[in-house]
């Protein structure tokens, strides 16, 4: 009989184990001093997005559960989705979005999700998805309308505020929206549409964060860092290699340093966290559209996301050229070169290494984090990389209030100033990017004057970070 009873018990606990689903999500707020992102009782939320910007029109229910579970293993928190691609729309089971092409009629019917999932409306899909998404502790950040559709005029300021009021109002209660207005555009074109969305969206929903997806090379702080609506700024740092960013007028010429967009966000009035929600993607080409051109990979997209987060990002978003756009087998064409289909490409390398940074920044104190390059020693910016003079050897760095980070992209030596962080010495380690894993290399003085040697040899992708801790 005892044996019985314990049998039952085993079969219990293994089962409890296997239903356990994650803690209940919270509402996300902006931190006290307005540089980062917190749960609703106070703990820190390191960003960590992925781009399946066409998850909602080209994925089914099963293949939707498949993506989103595959993300949730790998520690992502935010999946980057565009509600309108296009205008008309229509998701995989042939329903459209909106009655003749009017964005302030959307299609919908009444009652509950149908058993027969080719009877699913376009917004019973969506509703799926963000539920989905819930139960695996994933926050949904939605685009409203993506740029394009607004830009030529298929959209108006009027249609655009109902449009948001019917998003706003259906989706208020969910636990895991954040509002990404815009879309991949400059808040100058078709202002009086994102601003309507904006206002809207506040006035409908006060329970959820709210912000604006730029054009590339831009950043949302451009045009509506005032704007009563706007919770956080979002950077879209772009694709372009240093000599291929040639841009002049409206947007900013810095090529791959996406660190200095977040460097300007962080001195603007009023203060707000800042994000490089769509750096280069892995896989993608250099430049964007020349597919003959090399492309990302995953040393590139740990460099862009350690630089922006170091120079005081709250998160980062990681983008995979086959996964954002849900490259299927039936897809008669791709864009930007894809050549891989979304099931192969949610395994890229980058996308499993993007956990490490996340597990990095939160192993620490996060509220009292600031970016703080005046701990680099000068001589450390004569060092010249070969692939890239001075650009890829730049030191990032980052301290609390009991420890100092410094990240190298090229494993190049550097030499920090100490005393910054309290102690008569501090603990030094080595944290492997590539890897997640941590060693501890000694207990050095905190004085003057350090100098670092990081393993192996000088090369473009040997990142390390190098972490004190106060003793």
């Amino acid at each position: 009989m005892n044996k019985f009873i314990n049998a039952l018990l085993l079969l219990c606990i293994t089962a409890c184990q296997v239903e356990k689903k994650p803690d209940g999500m919270q509402k996300l707020a902006v931190s006290e001093n307005k540089r980062f992102l917190m749960t609703a009782d106070g703990k820190p939320f390191f960003w960590l997005g992925d781009t399946g910007w066409l998850l909602l029109n080209k994925l089914d229910r099963k293949e939707a559960d498949q993506y989103l579970e595959d993300r949730r293993k790998k520690g992502f928190n935010v999946i980057q989705v565009m509600v309108l691609h296009t205008i008309p729309e229509k998701n995989i089971y042939g329903r459209r979005a909106l009655i003749d092409g009017d964005i302030s009629k959307p299609d919908t019917t009444k009652g509950n999700l149908p058993a027969d999932s080719t009877q699913y409306d376009y917004w019973d899909h969506l509703d799926y998805m963000v539920a989905t998404a819930e139960r695996k502790g994933l926050y949904m950040a939605l685009v409203p309308v993506w740029g394009s559709p607004v830009k030529s005029g298929k959209v108006n300021p009027e249609q655009a505020k109902l449009y948001a009021a019917f998003l706003a109002k259906r989706y208020r209660d969910k636990t895991n929206i954040i509002w990404m207005n815009g879309g991949d555009i400059k808040g100058s074109d078709s202002i009086r549409v994102w601003q309507n969305i904006g206002q809207t969206l506040r006035a409908n929903d006060p329970n959820h964060l709210i912000t604006f997806h730029p054009r590339g090379r831009s950043q949302s702080s451009f045009w509506f860092q005032s704007a009563p609506w706007l919770d956080f700024n979002m950077v879209q740092s772009g694709h372009q290699r240093y000599e291929q960013d040639t841009s002049r007028k409206e947007t900013l010429h810095y090529g791959e340093d996406n660190w200095k967009y977040i460097e300007a966000d962080y001195k603007l009035k009023p203060i707000k966290p800042t994000i490089d929600a769509e750096p280069s993607y892995e896989g993608i080409p250099q430049g964007l559209h020349d597919i003959t051109q090399p492309r990302w990979t995953a040393a590139d997209v740990r460099r862009y996301g350690y630089w922006s987060v170091f120079a005081g990002a709250f998160g980062y978003t990681y983008g995979q050229n086959s996964v954002m756009q849900m490259h299927r087998k039936e897809d008669k064409e791709s864009a930007y070169g894809s050549d891989e289909l979304w099931t192969s490409a949610i395994n890229a390398p980058g996308a499993s290494q993007m956990l490490y940074l996340k597990n990095l920044l939160l192993s620490r104190s996060f509220f009292d984090r600031v970016p703080d390059q005046s701990l680099v020693a000068p001589e450390a910016g004569k060092l010249l990389s070969v692939a890239q003079p001075e650009k890829y050897d730049r030191i990032a760095v980052t301290r609390g209030k009991n420890y100092v980070m410094a990240y190298t992209y090229t494993g190049i030596n550097f030499s920090l100033i100490m005393g910054k962080i309290p102690g008569e010495k501090v603990k030094a380690s080595w944290f492997d990017p590539r890897s997640g894993k941590t060693r501890v290399f000694g207990e050095i003085s905190n004085r003057g004057t350090a100098r670092f040697n990081p393993p192996g040899e000088k090369k473009d992708g040997n990142d390390w970070v190098l972490i004190l801790d106060s003793i």
